[in-house]
């Protein structure tokens, strides 16, 4: 390029120092030399048309480069475009005024058409005189500040986004922002956004406003790899791609005719990298034209870029965040609804009950439609159905499933014991009345093996994740160890009101001239077999015998015990003398009990009745029991202390016989410690006064069932009808 072109002129030595102008020049001259090399624009310009006399390279450079390297030439009609800008204007006015006129950071748009810029100019526009003061042109120096202004602005651009960024901004409104950005500094440029995806194996569509749609379209998921224009290619190669000619490059030859489409010339990549080297994406520039980047380019892009990288690690945080806040949300919510679902099946102590919750619980919070299916005798039976409305429910009861493995999914279930999931329907059925889709099959376990099946229907597009899946079988597990309990419990309830059934009298046996009242309370749930018994049973000889006792222990061992004394009593009673010679019989039958039966010892209070003259003669034998009251025809409660040591001891018990007569309207009230050591609501017991006050407040010839319901309101009252720590048993005789 000419750094400097004016017409020829003769050597110095032949002008002469007066002739016109001559002085004017040598200025020019010395400026021009000045200016020369440096980046400051000068141009000397003669006459009213503003003739290019003189100018530097910056000049040239300036308003267009080696085309545009010419003088003698009107400044109008080398640069035409400065006239629709006012510039030429501005000369005309120095020219005619020669006052000189001063542009900062003024905006001149240079060349025209495709090869047009936007620059940024300082400058001074000075008359040039000749010796006479007379104005014959126009001296123009000047500064370009078109990069300091885009420098100005790219930080101001860059700033805003660092800003976005830091207020969390939406990472599309961050990276198209970006795009407009440098569009807006560079008005010849296009700029794209891909995003890595999170296989690491294809680039997504991040940003590119003015791209057009249907490539954008095109490249969305492209990819990574070598070949793939610039973009695929940078991404593997992690480092920057420049095509400066789309037409040409073999890296374009699947996508050339797509750029072609668009308008695309030139494409220069850039990889958007983590700070620990992990591809987030690429950052593209476009052209229309063919053009290679200069440093300027690779700067920007580098800046932009790792401003990109910024906001996608950030995006990528606040996503990681975000998730890891749904999954403990997610957990929350599953322990939540399993603690919920697992007390809600804990609830009701009956198997059947407990399934049938079990449907209603996964109804609507795993599924619209559910089922409960068990093993009865060799055949699946339907126990539980749940869905929005009744309908639903009674397709479900009214297809019960069949014991065919090869057709119906609840039959496979029960006979492997592993969950079952599918999208189609689980057997043959109602399915396309109810709208089914899909169906989730997890057994219902007992130790390892199958006693039933809970099915999950599914009525839309959306399958059983692994995550349903997960919380089925955790609800079934939970539902079936529910329905193991409540059937065990249901189990020992049986066992114990059989054994229960066995060790009491359903009916007290009506004895002429004796009314009788029994009361019997086990402690808990009712589910062990209580240590207390009574029994009245005829012993023979017209005589009846009667007795109540405690065993130490509970269970079954002690109801072992309890049976070893009332059916010893039964059996002995008829063939020995008296109630003395009996308790010795049960004595020794305790103390003749295998070892593994050995529960401790029983107290017992045993006697006999027999009709007299005076009255129901009572002959009784305490060993060891709560001391007898004896309620008499005057309201006095009497405390029959008979002297009787425990049974079962391994010794032979001190025994002695008591005989009293209840005369009519008299009664015996027989009792277990646990009525006088209940307690009420603090640490006081009920205790033997209490007692004997329950029995005297009676009403005046009171009948046995009287003075049953006295003491027994009295002892609930004391106790506020809470929970009995110990059993209970009552036996009331009444002479009439």
């Amino acid at each position: 390029m000419t750094t400097e072109r004016r017409p020829p002129q003769p050597p110095a030595e032949a002008r002469p120092a007066d002739q016109p102008g001559a002085a004017l020049q040598a200025a020019d001259d010395a400026l021009s030399g000045v200016f020369g090399g440096s980046r400051v624009l000068f141009a000397s310009l003669t006459g009213p048309a503003h003739v290019l006399e003189a100018a530097n390279a910056a000049f040239f450079t300036a308003i267009g480069g080696q085309e545009r390297s010419r003088t003698g030439l009107p400044v109008e009609e080398l640069v035409p475009e400065l006239a629709a800008q006012g510039l030429i204007e501005l000369l005309d006015r120095v020219y005619r005024t020669g006052e000189g006129h001063v542009g900062r950071d003024t905006r001149v748009i240079l060349g025209e058409g495709s090869q047009a810029r936007e620059a940024y100019f300082d400058f001074i526009y000075e008359a040039r005189r000749d010796g006479h003061g007379a104005v014959i042109g126009v001296r123009m120096i000047g500064v370009e500040t078109t990069r300091v202004r885009h420098a100005q602005r790219l930080a101001a651009e860059h700033r805003v986004l660092l800003e976005q960024i830091a207020r969390q901004a939406p990472l599309g409104e961050v990276l198209e922002g970006m795009c407009r950005a440098i569009e807006e500094l560079s008005p010849d440029m296009l700029v794209s956004v891909l995003l890595a995806s999170s296989d690491g194996e294809h680039l997504r569509h991040g940003a590119a406003p003015s791209l057009p749609d249907f490539y954008n379209r095109a490249i969305d998921g492209i990819a990574i790899g070598e070949g793939v224009g610039s973009c695929g290619t940078a991404a593997v190669r992690r480092e920057n791609v420049v095509v400066a000619d789309i037409a040409t490059d073999p890296l374009w030859a699947g996508y050339r005719d797509l750029a072609g489409q668009a308008g695309l010339a030139a494409c220069w990549s850039t990889p958007i990298l983590s700070g620990d080297g992990r591809l987030l994406g690429t950052f593209a520039m476009y052209h229309r034209i063919p053009r290679a980047p200069q440093d300027a380019d690779l700067a920007l892009a580098r800046v932009f870029a790792d401003t990109a990288a910024l906001a996608i690690e950030r995006h990528q945080a606040e996503q990681a965040q975000q998730a890891a806040a749904a999954r403990e949300k997610a957990a929350r919510d599953d322990l939540a609804f399993l603690l919920a679902a697992s007390t809600a099946l804990a609830a009701n102590l009956d198997e059947v009950q407990t399934l049938r919750r079990l449907a209603t619980l996964c109804v609507p919070a795993l599924a619209p439609l559910a089922t409960v299916d068990v093993m009865d005798a060799g055949r699946i039976k339907r126990v539980a159905t749940a869905g929005a409305n009744v309908r639903d429910r009674t397709l479900l009861t009214a297809r019960a499933p069949v014991h065919d493995t090869d057709n119906d999914a609840v039959a496979r279930v029960l006979a492997s014991g592993v969950t079952e999931v599918a999208r189609r329907t689980p057997a043959p059925g109602p399915w396309r009345d109810l709208g089914v889709t899909g169906y989730l099959c997890a057994p219902l376990t007992d130790r390892g093996r199958p006693f039933g099946a809970l099915t999950l229907l599914s009525t839309g597009d959306q399958p059983f994740d692994g995550h349903r899946v997960a919380l089925a079988e955790e609800l079934a597990r939970r539902a079936a160890s529910a329905a193991r309990n409540a059937r065990q419990y249901t189990q020992r309830v049986t066992l114990a009101h059989d054994l229960q059934t066995g060790l009491l009298l359903s009916d007290l046996p009506d004895i002429p001239g004796v009314q009788l009242a029994a009361h019997y309370h086990p402690a808990g749930e009712g589910l062990d077999i209580g240590g207390d018994f009574y029994d009245v049973f005829a012993a023979g000889g017209g005589s009846w015998a009667f007795m109540l006792g405690d065993v130490c222990g509970r269970g079954a061992l002690a109801a072992t015990a309890t049976a070893l004394v009332r059916h010893t009593a039964r059996a002995v009673a008829p063939l020995l003398a008296g109630p003395e010679d009996v308790v010795r019989a049960v004595d020794k039958a305790l103390n003749d009990r295998p070892d593994h039966h050995d529960t401790g010892f029983v107290t017992l209070v045993y006697g006999h009745l027999t009709h007299g003259a005076d009255g129901l003669a009572v002959d009784l034998v305490r060993a060891g029991h709560t001391l007898p009251l004896l309620l008499d025809s005057r309201h006095t409660v009497h405390v029959l202390d008979t002297p009787g040591t425990l049974l079962g001891l391994g010794t032979e018990p001190e025994l002695s016989v008591r005989r009293v007569v209840l005369r009519p309207h008299e009664s015996l009230l027989l009792y277990t410690d646990g009525i006088t050591e209940c307690r009420g609501g603090g640490d006081e017991q009920y205790g033997d006064a209490r007692l004997a006050h329950a029995l005297a407040s009676t009403p005046d010839k009171p009948t046995a069932t009287d003075i049953l319901g006295s003491v027994t309101a009295d002892v609930r009252a004391f106790t506020g009808g809470g929970y009995a720590e110990d059993d209970q048993a009552v036996l009331v005789i009444t002479a009439t």
